[in-house]
């Protein structure tokens, strides 16, 4: 049977450390499905840019797919039958979110397992917020986001 496993976020916009999870999460499974949240955090990219640069970050990347999505994640990993959701963990309040998040979706659905890969140490200080205040302020993103992201928000600055 196919290892099959969903990475969901918001990714607005995706880092260097959730493509590290995502690389890290491909030895585990034989396929990881990302899913884009609809409603992100911060709003700074609408769902087309964060999934188009989402999948342009992961080009040639064997057993990945990038879509949108809306609802419930428990509906979502039943529908494309997934066993698993993956998630990063960067920070002890990371930790607590996530402990909140798997107790209430075990109630809606027991039978998906939670993975969490902690953050490689070099890695745990990009958050998608502080990637917005570089953006904001500037700064170079060629250590925090993939080379397509950077590109792209490069461009839309100008």
């Amino acid at each position: 049977m196919e290892k099959h496993v969903i990475y969901p976020g918001s990714f607005d916009p995706v880092t260097l450390g959730h493509i590290d999870i995502l690389t890290r999460a491909l030895t585990l499974f034989d396929r990881v499905t990302v899913l884009v949240a609809h409603a992100g955090k911060a709003g700074m990219l609408d769902i087309e840019d964060r999934v188009r640069l989402f999948r342009a970050s992961v080009d040639g990347m064997a057993g990945v797919e990038v879509h949108p999505f809306t609802g419930l994640l428990v509906d979502e990993v039943v529908r494309r039958g997934a066993q698993a959701v993956i998630r990063g963990i960067r920070t002890p309040g990371d930790y607590e979110h996530e402990w909140s998040l798997a107790g209430v979706n075990a109630l809606l659905a027991s039978d998906i397992e939670y993975v969490y890969l902690l953050a490689r140490p070099e890695l745990a200080a990009i958050s998608s917020s502080l990637v917005r205040d570089v953006i904001r302020h500037g700064g170079a993103l060629e250590k925090l986001v993939p080379a397509p992201v950077a590109r792209a928000l490069a461009d839309r600055a100008s």
